[in-house]
């Protein structure tokens, strides 16, 4: 359990600013997906929500999107030493300040108070359960169309630890995505902490970051002392604010894991591509589209080593990338799901010494042995979230330390299946923790190179 309080200097906001934190990528949900899907936010106290996820708010709010906030506390143990202002009188102050910040983010008439005593959340687990599970019945549609706002669930202050740990197990269980938001986490953690490294940002337009501007600034108990009196000064400094007067919030991203809409599996890979190899001898135009030769080219002018002793490249097709990766590798194992695609794929690399094309159903038809250039190209959304998990742990028990990992995805929603090329990223920096040595990010594809530490496991 961490230790600190709100009177520790903590981490100041340069250090964050001096980090890779402004240019982490971006939360995968455009303008229109965030209009189509339902937001239940939950704040632990008064002005959670402002800080962790005001600006997204505001953002909903003028899409138009469906959306509920439950207040689980009225905060009236911000000031237990106040000589002047009883809980009491507090609580009433601040439910005050909650409704004038809501008002200004767009959402006044959408929110609930449940009641709870402030610092008692985590003894109403299951009372907080059933008020997300009304809200969300309150929201009908989709289990996997419900995203769950709530605080980081290691964010170090009990309340907030509480309700995410809630909110990450409600989402689990019901199908929701998650989307956590830290608070206290940027006053005791510090760029040197691996937690941030998975997160992503959602950038703030004009309006969005001025109303969550004036929604903080409505919250006057927190940002102004009660009175002069001992015991009643300001609780959250100028200098802690400026964690939230970034042009940008972050987010933990957790999509839904049981969505009940399309299915898809690495099980119907074999199946799915045979037909789409047998339909054309170029089903994606690799070898005439400037965009798949350009993406070729720029994949390989990112990888930070001139020669590799054993590459595996996962999702080969026809063997086009696989051709200009055989240069840069000594030895080089190419697989693919598809029997049609392995068999043009060892057409067109015959002659090519040291490389070989197998197929293999992944990740359960796994090669052995170790690699120190490890290609995931145009595969990751073609696997079911869980089937994706299991991909991470092949991937980490057989990338030697020191050992290239290359992902490079289309960024659109890819039809039929459950995931996208952002989220297979993201999901990818949040289950290995390593360090990103480079990432190019444009319309319609990501690419990004990660590395595994010195201190890598080895095979398992």
């Amino acid at each position: 359990m961490v230790t600190f309080s709100h009177a520790d200097q903590g981490t100041a906001e340069a250090a964050w600013a001096g980090s890779e934190l402004s240019v982490a990528p971006e939360l995968p949900l455009g303008p229109d997906e965030l209009a189509a899907l339902r937001f239940v936010v939950l704040a632990a106290h008064p002005d959670d929500e402002t800080l962790g996820a005001g600006g997204l708010m505001a953002r909903l709010a003028a899409l138009g999107a469906q959306v509920e906030v439950l207040l689980c506390t009225a905060g009236e143990g911000s000031h237990p030493d106040s000589p002047t202002t009883s809980p009491e009188e507090l609580a009433q102050a601040r439910l005050a300040e909650f409704a004038a910040a809501l008002t200004v983010l767009g959402l006044g008439d959408r929110w609930r108070f449940l009641g709870f005593p402030d610092r008692g959340l985590g003894s109403h687990a299951d009372a907080i359960a059933a008020a997300v599970r009304d809200a969300a019945a309150r929201l009908p549609g989709r289990a996997d169309q419900l995203v769950l706002v709530a605080p980081y669930r290691s964010d170090g202050h009990s309340d907030h630890d509480a309700l995410g740990a809630v909110a990450a197990e409600t989402a689990r269980k019901d199908g929701h995505a998650l989307l956590e938001y830290p608070i206290w986490y940027w006053h005791w953690a510090t760029p040197g902490d691996q937690q941030w490294r998975a997160w992503l940002r959602f950038p703030l337009d004009g309006e969005s970051g001025a109303a969550k501007e004036r929604a903080m600034a409505a919250h006057a108990t927190q940002v102004m002392p009660l009175s002069p009196a001992q015991g009643d000064e300001t609780l959250l400094s100028r200098e802690f604010l400026g964690h939230f007067a970034r042009g940008y919030e972050v987010f933990a991203w957790t999509p839904p894991r049981d969505a009940s809409g399309p299915a898809h599996s690495s099980q119907d890979a074999e199946e799915v591509f045979d037909v789409v190899h047998n339909g054309s001898a170029d089903p994606w135009n690799y070898a005439s589209s400037w965009y798949e030769r350009r993406k070729r080219a720029i994949t390989l002018a990112a990888l930070p080593d001139e020669t590799y002793e054993r590459g595996l490249e996962v999702g080969c097709s026809i063997g086009t990338l696989t051709e200009d990766l055989a240069g840069r590798c000594r030895s080089l194992l190419a697989v693919d799901a598809s029997g049609t695609a392995v068999r043009r794929a060892t057409q067109r690399l015959d002659g090519n010494h040291g490389v070989r094309v197998e197929q293999r159903v992944v990740p359960g038809s796994w090669p052995g042995g170790t690699f120190d250039l490890l290609v995931v190209s145009e595969v990751g959304y073609y696997l079911a979230p869980g089937e994706l998990a299991d991909l991470w742990d092949r991937v980490e028990a057989s990338l030697e330390p020191g050992g290239v990992l290359v992902l490079c995805h289309w960024r659109h929603p890819i039809d039929g299946w459950q995931l996208d090329g952002d989220t297979v990223h993201a999901l990818a920096r949040q289950r290995l923790g390593w360090p990103t040595t480079g990432l190019y990010r444009e319309r319609d594809f990501v690419l990004e190179v990660l590395v595994c530490p010195a201190s890598g496991t080895g095979v398992a």
